[in-house]
């Protein structure tokens, strides 16, 4: 690399960190010219020129960066496939109307458990419909005719379809040993480097976690709010530092639902479930971690988008709470609360674009042996000296800045305000700069 590559960022700069994906798939990030193009499919639909309508509509759905829609004509029909995790959705468009399916599972015979599991399923849905098709694999299934199918049904009943058949079938095979994949030819394992280190990084920041949570400086039982929030903090950075899939990510997602379920329990019950389940989960064999990991595409974000308004109420109301943890020597519990909110966003929320990228970049400076495993190359944080790289994260800063000023010129983070005193001081004055940003936006 030539002298001004490395003073200027050159495009070998660009390549040394390694391919790795994080978080959840948002499609709230549309382009201007998306935007028209749904306007345009709108347009088509109100002049029932259908096929016109469909065209644009999946034109619409495809993402670059995924290539995760594909769209062709043969035989005046339109023809269709989108990816949506492990699944791939086909379908067909004609003068008449559009159909698409989901292959879920195959089943060389029917079992009562599963069938009744999809009979309550079908009760659930709004658009689709789980069925067996004449090979016995199990489908859900989506169909309209055209003058019902307007762009915004489409949208709702494809996401539909193709978020429950993404869950559905790590589900399902995971609890019924007679069912089969089906139709995964598409799905791309992860190499077995990458599988490695986030398998070693979920068994020990679990074990670290519960080990601090049984025999830490804070009382579990006389300050249980803090130890949810230890827990918590743990659930949602897995979830977005290791992006699984299957059983991992359903078991998240429950652990996720059922603390914040209004159910009676105390904050101590509470905590003691997500103990458990975070056990059950740092003991899973080895090869089921790794049969769940591997790389796929998506077309439909499953959380909703929020403005930076959100973000700033909720930094206000959790933020200032580990002042008392960090002043009665709870350090671990106090550095949790800001990663608590960043996960928090970044599971529940799909955020703007310059938060999303803020919160990576904290997770990255916070997580320096994970990313460094990983093959990145930047160190934000040197763990032996304890100390920051005080340069190269007010050029990330910048960088991010930079690629998001078009759409919101009034973006300015304060780098000045952050304190590299402690990982605390850090940690509070870099989310008190996302807090104070200006995110108005330019369309």
């Amino acid at each position: 690399m030539g002298l001004f590559d490395r003073l200027f960022g050159g495009k070998e700069e660009k390549n040394l960190n390694p391919n790795v994906n994080f978080g959840r798939y948002s499609d709230s990030y549309k382009s201007s010219e998306k935007v028209e193009v749904w306007d345009r499919a709108l347009t088509h639909f109100e002049e029932e020129q259908y096929l016109e309508c469909f065209r644009a509509f999946f034109e619409y759905l495809r993402d670059e960066e995924e290539e995760n829609v594909e769209c062709w004509e043969k035989e005046d029909q339109l023809i269709f496939e989108l990816y949506q995790g492990s699944k791939k959705i086909t379908g067909f468009a004609n003068k008449e109307k559009l159909r698409a399916e989901a292959k879920v599972a195959y089943s060389e015979s029917l079992n009562v458990g599963f069938m009744r599991r999809l009979i309550e399923k079908n009760f659930e849905l709004k658009f689709s419909r789980f069925a067996l098709d004449k090979d016995n694999n199990i489908s859900i299934v989506f169909d309209t005719y055209n003058l019902d199918g307007s762009p915004y049904k489409l949208y709702n009943a494809l996401k539909e379809l193709a978020t429950n058949a993404d869950k559905q079938d790590d589900l399902l095979l995971d609890e019924f040993q007679m069912l089969q994949p089906v139709d995964i030819s598409h799905l791309e394992p992860l190499p077995d480097h990458e599988k490695e280190v986030k398998y070693q990084y979920i068994r020990e920041e679990i074990q670290t976690t519960l080990e601090e949570m049984e025999n830490g400086t804070l009382d579990k039982n006389q300050y249980p709010r803090g130890i949810s929030v230890l827990l918590l903090d743990l659930i949602y950075r897995l979830d977005y530092l290791t992006k699984p899939e299957g059983y991992m990510m359903e078991s998240l997602e429950r652990m996720h639902r059922r603390y914040f379920a209004q159910d009676g329990q105390s904050l101590i019950q509470k905590n003691q479930l997500l103990y458990k389940q975070l056990s059950n989960l740092q003991n899973r064999p080895k090869d089921e971690f790794f049969k769940e990991m591997y790389r796929v595409k998506a077309t439909f974000g499953i959380t909703d988008p929020i403005n930076h308004d959100r973000i700033v109420d909720f930094i206000d109301s959790e933020l200032d709470s580990m002042d008392w943890y960090k002043n009665n020597k709870h350090e671990k519990i106090a550095l949790s609360i800001p990663g608590y909110i960043v996960g928090y966003c970044m599971f529940y929320f799909a955020v703007p674009r310059p938060d999303r990228e803020l919160f990576h970049l904290y997770y990255q400076i916070t997580n320096p042996k994970y990313f460094r495993a990983l093959g990145f190359s930047e160190v934000f944080f040197n763990t032996e000296t304890k100390s920051f790289n005080k340069k190269a994260i007010r050029k990330a800063v910048d960088q991010i800045t930079s690629r998001n000023k078009q759409a919101y010129p009034q973006l300015y983070p304060a780098v000045s305000s952050l304190s590299f005193n402690s990982p605390l001081d850090f940690a509070k004055s870099y989310l008190m700069m996302i807090r104070n940003l200006d995110m108005t936006r330019v369309e």
